[in-house]
């Protein structure tokens, strides 16, 4: 109810009070939708009048003080700077009042809900001149005199409409509505009808005003109230009090909701990438090591007939017979040397694994630390405190880098590295120059990388494999111990038409093969 008519018929009394003699000595806005006024008396007096119109929230409060920030501000309604009020009225049966001047000038408050608008209409003028929120276009055309909406609430009428209450009293609002259903309203006669109606107007009329929770927000009710979480007789007082719980802590109850899920998703997404790395880690130590297939290859190359497929052989770590397939074409010793390769790779994914197992023990940990704490935080300044600390506060719109890729260096040459599949397009689209140097690991999806091109430089072997490693760690190779990265001047890839997003056609490559290595020096 607190932009109920049947509230406002307390709320403009209090504010005229305060008001009348008042001139306005600031109005500005420095955030979106929201817009304060200054009223000062000749004494230095000052009282805050700010419109909280956000869609979702809209609201009055009535700060004892605000600072206007040096910056990022804008002052707004200029006609109204040096005028004196006179009087505050409230329009007969609507959402809506307006705060008059010696001038003949009214600042009209249409607290509509979502569609809630400030207008400025000049003295004699019947539509407004300026208003807060220019997108409701609609308001331009708004007329002072449809705003009275003057109704009869005797019995004769009641009886004409056959108890009909939307249409007696349209500006009841949900929470008297409720109240009437819960006694019945519906089931009972006309005349029990009308006196229930007189019931309800009479506490409605009753300057006893209360804040409580009904399951996700916050309402401000005329009505008993068992529940209330506060209740006082001053409606400014009250609307401060809900513009505290209803939007600053039920703003600050959202954010909170939002880090803990985030927390609890990264320790879920955390918790799959340990159990699915265990499981990969046990078969590959659970598995013969192609080493030792090699050693038995060769302590037994005498007994392998020449073009043998298959040959049953001696192990001699399980003492046990096996059967080792052969490759046809492929000579025993060339098909040991082969395995040889692969266990010495097999040691570098096996310790890289255990690397990353520690490396994300170690994660969940702290994860887990931070959901205990965050679920336990309090007020906004904790939770900024927390997220400060911990590196998860957004940047601002005027510091985020409006750019599709990671930056980072080796040996002077900048390397460019996309953010998704749709920022690998732009990035080739706007920042790639045909000599740069393109990179993308070879059969898999993943980042396009760009070495920047430096005039009359060539791209030295390290920066390459430097850059090749980065774009194998950005790709579904990254768990990988070796990964094929193909490269070529940008000039040599093209966008195709109807791609998918971050699909190429490369018309002459090179390979270098690389280990997958991180970010080390992110911009």
């Amino acid at each position: 109810m607190h932009l109920n008519y049947h509230f406002f018929k307390f709320l403009c009394p209090a504010l005229e009070e305060r008001l009348v003699d008042k001139q306005v000595s600031e109005c500005f806005s420095q955030n979106k939708d929201e817009l304060v006024i200054c009223f000062q008396d000749d004494n230095l007096g000052v009282f805050y009048v700010v419109a909280h119109l956000i869609p979702a929230a809209s609201c009055l409060y009535f700060p004892v003080d605000f600072k206007r920030s040096k910056r990022n501000n804008v002052t707004l309604f200029p006609e109204l700077l040096g005028q004196r009020v006179v009087s505050v009225h409230l329009f007969t049966f609507e959402r809506a009042f307006s705060v008059r001047f010696r001038s003949g000038g009214q600042l009209v408050f249409k607290m509509h809900g979502s569609r809630s608008n400030l207008l400025y209409f000049p003295p004699g003028a019947i539509m407004p001149a300026t208003m807060f929120r220019k997108s409701l276009r609609d308001d331009a055309l708004l007329e002072l005199a449809g705003l009275e909406k003057p109704l009869v609430l005797d019995k004769t009428r009641f009886y004409q409409l056959q108890g009909n209450v939307a249409q007696f009293l349209p500006t009841l609002g949900k929470q008297p509505r409720n109240w009437l259903k819960a006694r019945g309203y519906l089931d009972l006669d006309i005349d029990a009808r009308f006196a229930l109606i007189q019931e309800l107007l009479d506490l409605l009329d009753s300057p006893l005003f209360a804040v409580f929770r009904l399951e996700e927000e916050y309402v401000l009710t005329l009505l008993p109230c068992p529940d209330a979480e506060f209740t006082t007789g001053d409606p400014i007082e009250v609307c401060n009090v809900y513009f505290k719980k209803a939007v600053i802590r039920l703003g600050f109850e959202q954010e909170k909701r939002q880090l803990v899920k985030s927390l609890r998703d990264h320790i879920v997404k955390t918790d799959n990438y340990l159990r699915k790395t265990y499981e990969k880690l046990a078969e590959l130590e659970s598995q013969t090591s192609p080493g030792q297939l090699a050693d038995i290859l060769m302590a037994n190359l005498h007994q392998i007939p020449p073009g043998a497929e298959q040959v049953e052989l001696f192990d001699f770590y399980k003492e046990k017979t096996i059967l080792v397939p052969l490759k046809r074409g492929v000579s025993p010793q060339k098909q040991a040397e082969t395995l040889y390769r692969k266990a010495k790779n097999r040691k570098i994914e096996l310790s890289q694994l255990e690397k990353n197992l520690e490396e994300k023990e170690g994660l969940m940990e702290q994860l887990t630390k931070d959901l205990t704490e965050a679920e336990c935080l309090e007020n906004h300044r904790e939770l900024r405190s927390f997220m400060k600390d911990r590196g998860l506060m957004p940047e601002s719109r005027q510091t985020q880098e409006p750019i599709p890729f990671k930056r980072f260096s080796a040996d002077g040459f900048e390397i460019l590295v996309g953010k998704s599949s749709k920022a690998n397009d732009e990035m080739l689209r706007r920042y790639a120059w045909k000599e740069d140097l393109w990179l993308h690991a070879k059969g898999v999806s993943g980042s396009h990388v760009l070495i920047k091109y430096r005039s009359g430089a060539m791209f030295p072997k390290p920066v390459i494999e430097r850059a090749a490693a980065l774009a194998a760690y950005y790709s579904k190779s990254r768990t990988d111990s070796l990964c094929p990265v193909i490269f070529t001047p940008v000039k040599y890839v093209r966008k195709v038409k109807g791609a998918a997003p971050g699909a190429v056609h490369v018309d002459r490559e090179q390979v270098v093969m690389v280990r997958p290595e991180g970010p080390e020096g992110e911009k």
